[in-house]
């Protein structure tokens, strides 16, 4: 039996859902789940019908259910995955995923000890109890609770304490409550040679990314759509910086705020964080 499969059905055994990662991602939808076709599932915020035997909709796909994980539906994802993934609302828990070393001394500093986990780059401080999950609620720190994934990476260390208030606060800012209703999505130019004159990079090249970027947008369909984009635009600008310009960013952002809107985020903050990200003059 593939070693990561074993480790999740001792965890579902538990009572942890799981799910197989491959390169920190989620396996994509499958075609009747893709955008949320399905109407989405019973447990995500807005319940849907659908019951795909595929693990599809990332965390809201992970299960306690050994004949779901041991399934052949499920035996390819499990064959190219590289590490387990849970998902601590389903478990009762919350991470603060500490992604560096200046956000681990930010939370020995301000956060209640609790159990730890060493991470590639930081640390995970899981807590006893769910809350709203939420990105980038500050510098190297994410929240992952109730709609979102963590990667597994062993026990950890030191005793499980409560959640406590100072870890809830940190979401209270990322106010991304989606718009009632569908939201309107802002008209979209088109990037090409006549908006970015001064440019270095083919109009392949830029496309490629954006589609990149507007699928991890557009997967946010939860929570965190903003920060999401936020990450995106940065990103983006990044690479334009050695150009002479002008790049067309405008442009961009357009595409950057519909589909941040589309997936709920009101219009002013995708703007807003759109912009932010771009000129890189503050966080989502």
């Amino acid at each position: 039996m593939n070693t990561l499969l074993s480790t999740a059905l001792d965890l579902a055994d538990r009572g942890v859902p799981v799910l197989p990662l491959r390169a920190k991602r989620p396996p994509a939808n499958c075609p009747d789940c893709r955008d949320t076709a399905c109407g989405g599932r019973p447990n995500m915020r807005v319940p849907g019908p659908c019951r795909c035997p595929l693990p599809c909709h990332a965390w809201a796909a992970a299960t306690t259910n050994p004949r779901v994980l041991t399934s052949l539906q499920w035996a390819a994802d499990w064959h190219h995955a590289d590490v387990v993934a849970y998902h601590p609302g389903g478990a009762g828990l919350t991470v603060v995923d500490l992604d560096n070393v200046a956000a681990v001394e930010w939370a020995r500093a301000a956060l209640p000890a609790t159990r730890t986990v060493a991470t590639t780059r930081g640390e995970h401080w899981i807590y006893q109890g769910t809350m709203r999950s939420a990105n980038a609620v500050r510098a190297g720190v994410d929240v992952k609770s109730l709609m979102q994934y963590a990667r597994w990476l062993g026990p950890g260390d030191g005793c499980m304490t409560a959640l406590p208030d100072a870890v809830r606060a940190l979401v209270v800012k990322e106010d991304t409550t989606p718009a009632r209703g569908p939201a309107a999505a802002p008209v979209r130019a088109v990037w090409d040679a006549a908006v970015a004159t001064g440019c270095r990079h083919t109009v392949r090249y830029v496309q490629t990314g954006l589609d990149k970027g507007l699928a991890l947008i557009r997967a946010r369909t939860e929570t965190g759509a903003g920060s999401q984009a936020f990450g995106v635009a940065r990103f983006l600008a990044a690479q334009h910086r050695q150009c002479p310009g002008p790049c067309g960013l405008d442009t961009l952002a357009t595409h950057l705020v519909a589909a941040a809107v589309a997936v709920g985020v009101p219009h002013a903050y995708a703007q807003r964080a759109v912009t932010n990200g771009l000129t890189g003059t503050g966080a989502a």
